[in-house]
């Protein structure tokens, strides 16, 4: 693991879209892309660069079941409205959150992630060590699955929606196995509130109880935390 420790948060997208620019440069092809509050800056860099990313896939890491493309909430929604609207890609795959079968769903997003082989993933960190959502106790060899949110993540969520009873319960997410399957890896975390993940995940035992340990054993990964995240390495 390479671990970049910058000041706060913004410091950490700088350095974020430097290695996407290197990157791009390099001739990648295939961008695996994260949502939630984390990577808003970094979109937000790539929004505001001559970066070009018609020639380039994306392929999201999950989705709400339950939710249509058109709801505010769902992560559809979300990569519209901070990249995919504003950097127009050759082609952008997200998880069909809207499928009445979730299982059929995650086979069928299996088959466009082996069709588009990652060449960097990007990831934030949940507070129980969670990736995508690969909640604690989810097996290794997992691809692309149907998830029940646990009570941290969906309490953790919940400040997005109107009330709590309008959390999803469920998810579609890229599995462990497929995110491991990327050339390389981008793990951002920042904020005192991930430091026991952050610390988990470097430093503890490979362990499905910390889903995010496994990227010890992966050969290419980046991790840029900021000083808060860091305070317990």
């Amino acid at each position: 693991m390479r671990i970049i420790q910058v000041s706060d948060a913004s410091a950490g997208a700088q350095r974020a879209f430097e290695i996407y620019e290197t990157a791009l440069a390099q001739g990648i092809k295939v961008m695996g892309l994260a949502t939630g509050a984390t990577p808003i800056a970094l979109y937000d860099h790539f929004v505001a660069s001559a970066l070009d990313f018609s020639n380039i896939t994306a392929v999201n890491l999950d989705e709400y079941l339950g939710l249509t493309s058109q709801d505010p909430q769902s992560y559809h929604y979300f990569m519209q409205q901070h990249l995919f609207n504003q950097k127009p890609f050759k082609q952008t795959f997200i998880p069909d959150g809207a499928s009445s079968d979730g299982q059929q769903a995650a086979r069928a997003y299996d088959k466009i992630l082996a069709q588009n082989p990652i060449d960097i993933q990007l990831l934030g960190l949940g507070r129980n060590g969670h990736i995508g959502f690969n909640e604690p106790g989810t097996p290794f060899d997992a691809t692309t699955h149907l998830v029940n949110l646990t009570p941290s993540t969906i309490a953790a969520n919940a400040r997005f929606f109107d009330e709590p009873a309008a959390v999803p319960t469920q998810a579609i997410s890229m599995g462990i196995a497929s995110v491991m399957s990327a050339k390389k890896i981008l793990l951002m975390a920042f904020g005192e509130e991930k430091a026991t993940a952050v610390a988990a995940t470097v430093n503890g035992p490979v362990t499905t109880d910390v889903p995010a340990s496994v990227l010890q054993t992966h050969p290419d990964v980046t991790i840029i935390i900021d000083d808060a995240a860091a305070s317990k390495l």
